[in-house]
């Protein structure tokens, strides 16, 4: 169980006070908390959650509640519970449960402080949680899910985040910011990168052709740089130019809706780590510059595959998902006879099925919920393009 055992000395001492302690004999040495039950910690409202600095948010995997993605954290409710936690001040700490009622049970017992997941509630929990914002959140998924075609299952009337009902204050302000902010709430989960200086990208992808000049033996206008950092990975330049096409059709300003930035689409959090400052983050060799340190980086995570050509494929798969997923496909694949260490026929097939619950949720995958499809689209549309080139290009 993940408690929450951060108790105030302010409730400690309520506690204390609150607690019939009958000091006889040897009952002196015993702690004065013996008898005091988890029912009696009090449960966190609105005040001491600001005091604390922390909302803890529980919620279910999913394309709209919450997924990891290259280090990343995104999901339309996960999005929008970030921005009410702005509202009052406090960070967020997500807790992930494997079903409904696992997650109801962690609220009603303070092991969070509220459920950012649409649901209803059982009857048999009505008289100690509540439903917040049903109304508004219900209408956004339903809209965001039509336009998106995630196909996501419709959400019943009235079905909305839950709170406590010993956190009155923290139902009264959920609530009230729902009803003032539903009207931001796409503008909420909207990506739009914006650098120290001060300039905001929107997502755009402006398409270029696959081949500039086959006569000339020019793929792009960034061959020069392909082949100048593609040695510094040990690739071939064309792979390399395979892969800036799938990830951003040689467009060096180009910034998808989930905030991945320029040439190869390097996500905030990556381009830190690899040593690019935000602002030249849309500089065309400096983007594949940091590509290439995040290709060497996989490729060491991935020694353990020895075939080269096979490594490929799992490092073209960790740089779309981010390595823990395809971490957890390889457990899988393991856990079910096939080969870890092979892609086609093997780690793919279960990559395909990291959408589906009755996989995600298994204890050996860490990093739950992602779209395995278009992984495995990516692996192999890279792959198809590579062999084009190889056979266009000299």
């Amino acid at each position: 169980m993940n408690t929450r055992h951060i108790i105030t000395i302010g409730m400690l001492l309520s506690i204390v006070a609150c607690t019939d302690l009958k000091v006889q004999g040897s009952d002196a040495e015993q702690s004065p908390f013996e008898h005091v039950s988890d029912e009696g910690i009090p449960h966190f409202d609105l005040d001491e959650i600001q005091e604390n600095g922390e909302l803890i948010v529980l919620t279910l995997y999913g394309p709209q509640s919450y997924f990891e993605f290259r280090g990343e954290n995104f999901g339309l409710q996960y999005m929008i519970a970030s921005q009410f936690a702005k509202s009052i001040g406090v960070g967020v700490r997500v807790d992930v449960s494997s079903s409904v009622m696992e997650m109801l049970r962690k609220l009603r017992d303070g092991d969070g402080d509220m459920v950012a997941f649409c649901c209803l509630l059982p009857d048999s929990m009505k008289q100690e949680l509540v439903e917040v914002g049903g109304d508004e959140l219900c209408r956004y998924l339903g809209d965001a899910s039509k336009s998106s075609g995630d196909n996501c299952a419709p959400l019943k009337n009235g079905s909305g985040w839950i709170v406590r009902k010993d956190s009155p204050r923290l139902q009264e302000s959920l609530g009230g910011w729902i009803a003032s902010n539903s009207g931001m709430f796409d503008e909420y989960t909207t990506i739009r990168v914006k650098t120290s200086s001060g300039r905001v990208y929107a997502p755009r992808r402006k398409v270029s052709a696959p081949i500039l000049n086959v006569a000339n033996g020019q793929i792009s206008m960034y061959d020069a740089v392909f082949k100048r950092y593609s040695a510094l990975c040990q690739w071939d330049w064309r792979l390399l130019a395979a892969q800036a096409y799938q990830e951003s059709a040689f467009d060096p300003l180009a910034v998808s809706y989930m905030g991945a930035m320029g040439l190869m689409q390097l996500m905030p959090s990556t381009a830190k780590e690899v040593g690019i400052d935000e602002d030249e983050v849309f500089d065309a060799a400096t983007n594949v510059r940091g590509a290439v340190k995040l290709i060497s980086n996989l490729d060491r995570h991935y020694t353990s595959i020895a075939r080269r050509d096979e490594r490929i494929n799992f490092i073209l798969a960790a740089y779309n998902a981010g390595p823990g997923h395809i971490d957890d496909a390889r457990a899988l694949a393991k856990k079910h006879g096939k080969n870890p260490d092979i892609w086609l026929g093997n780690v793919d097939s279960f990559v395909l099925r990291m959408s589906e619950a009755e996989y995600y949720n298994q204890p050996e995958v860490k990093h739950g919920y992602f779209r395995g499809t278009e992984t495995y689209n990516y692996v192999n549309g890279i792959r198809d393009r590579w062999e084009k080139y190889k056979s266009s290009i000299k």
